[in-house]
C-alpha cells in the first residue's frame, strides 16, 4: 500500500512572504499592482492594493489566482484557450464567479501539490505575470 505524505498548506506566512516579493518586484519596475493569495480552497489569505493602482486591479489580482487555482495553470498559458475558436471559449462566463484569462496568475505547488495561488494585477500582462513568477521564488 502507496502512502502519500501530506504536504504542509499554505500559511498566512507564506502568503505575507509572497506579497512582500511580489511588491518589491512590482515596485522596483515602478508598477502599482494589487496582489491576491488564495489557499488549496480559494480562500483569502492575502490581499494588498498599492494605493496608486487602478481599483479594477484588486479585482482582477483576485480573478486571475482563482483561475490559476481553479485550472492549476498559470493564467499566462491559459489565453489561447478562450479565443473563439478555442475549447474554453465560453468558460469564463460559465461559472458563478468569472474566471480571468489574462496573464499575472499563478498556482503554488509544495512537492508537487497543489496548494494556493497568486494573482496580480495593475500591470501589463507580461508585467503581473513576472512579479508573480519572481514572488514564488521566495518561497
Amino acid at each position: 500500500m502507496s502512502t502519500i505524505a501530506p504536504v504542509a498548506p499554505l500559511t498566512a506566512d507564506d502568503a505575507e512572504t509572497l506579497v512582500r516579493a511580489a511588491r518589491h518586484a512590482a515596485d522596483a519596475a515602478g508598477v502599482p499592482v494589487s496582489i491576491t493569495v488564495l489557499d488549496a480552497g480559494g480562500n483569502l489569505l492575502a490581499f494588498r492594493r498599492d494605493e496608486r493602482a487602478v481599483l479594477i486591479s484588486g479585482e482582477t489580482s483576485t480573478a486571475k489566482a482563482r483561475t490559476a487555482l481553479q485550472l492549476n495553470a498559470a493564467t499566462a498559458d491559459l489565453v489561447d484557450l478562450v479565443k473563439p475558436d478555442g475549447p474554453f471559449h465560453s468558460l469564463p462566463t460559465a461559472l458563478g464567479r468569472p474566471l480571468l484569462f489574462i496573464a499575472g496568475g499563478i498556482p503554488v505547488h509544495r512537492d508537487g501539490q497543489l496548494i494556493g495561488a497568486l494573482g496580480l494585477g495593475g500591470g501589463a500582462p507580461e508585467q503581473d505575470h513576472s512579479f508573480a513568477r519572481t514572488a514564488l521564488q521566495a518561497l
